[in-house]
């Protein structure tokens, strides 16, 4: 039988605890949510691999080491309200879950909305909801939001998210002119109209495909 509790502690020593996370609270996450729960049946022995994992209708779970760094880059200390927009399997909004209070989650894929909402109550998050829809909308009754976080790669950081941040809050997001390529990058909001970008790092995701993001025929 596959000690998961084993290759977890392994995957956040060597892969992100090794390449500089240093959040106790993101470490303490990625330690305790179990990620062999939200791969489609028969993945499990590449659960803690240092790679993305298809999980159906052309998406993928994120590398371990990029929800770690992407949670991180939130600096988020426990308590706070948060958007996730690409909720896949639910893996991340798990992660998420251990610090927030409350994390808020859009998928635009009916079908993994349903699996991730299965898997996120086995696994007992009472405080993750999960939507179906259009993430670049974002989720306006809860707005505003401590932080965003978006797994999928647009054009640009859609207007509607940066408003649904509190000034303060931090949105983490990868941008690029081609859907193959993108730049991470985190938005501040300083002010009602005011925001600072920093470029964090080269990636690549699936395309952030909606109204502020990019066409179906990506």
């Amino acid at each position: 039988m596959t000690d998961y509790s084993r290759l977890r502690e392994r995957m956040v020593q060597r892969q992100i605890a090794g390449r500089g996370v240093r959040s106790e609270k993101v470490l303490g996450a990625m330690r305790k949510v179990p990620r062999e729960r939200f791969l489609p049946n028969g993945q499990g022995a590449w659960a803690y691999d240092d790679t993305p994992l298809p999980i159906g209708d052309g998406q993928t779970i994120s590398q371990p080491y990029i929800v770690a760094y992407m949670t991180e880059a939130l600096a988020l200390v426990g308590g706070e309200k948060v958007l996730e927009i690409g909720t896949g399997s639910g893996y991340a909004a798990a992660v998420l879950a251990e610090i927030a209070a409350d994390v808020y989650t859009i998928e635009r894929i009916d079908g993994l909305a349903i699996m991730a909402r299965a898997n996120l109550a086995e696994l007992g998050y009472e405080n993750v909801h999960v939507r179906q829809g259009d993430g670049t909308l974002g989720w306006p009754e809860h707005a505003p939001f401590d932080g965003i976080i978006v797994t999928a790669g647009g054009p640009d950081v859609p207007d509607t998210l940066k408003n649904q941040l509190k000034i303060g809050g931090r949105l983490v997001m990868p941008i690029g002119k081609t859907a193959g390529y993108q730049e991470l990058v985190r938005i501040t909001r300083t002010t009602e109209t005011e925001f600072e970008m920093e470029y964090l790092m080269p990636v690549r995701f699936v395309p952030l495909i909606g109204e502020e993001g990019w066409d179906s025929q990506v």
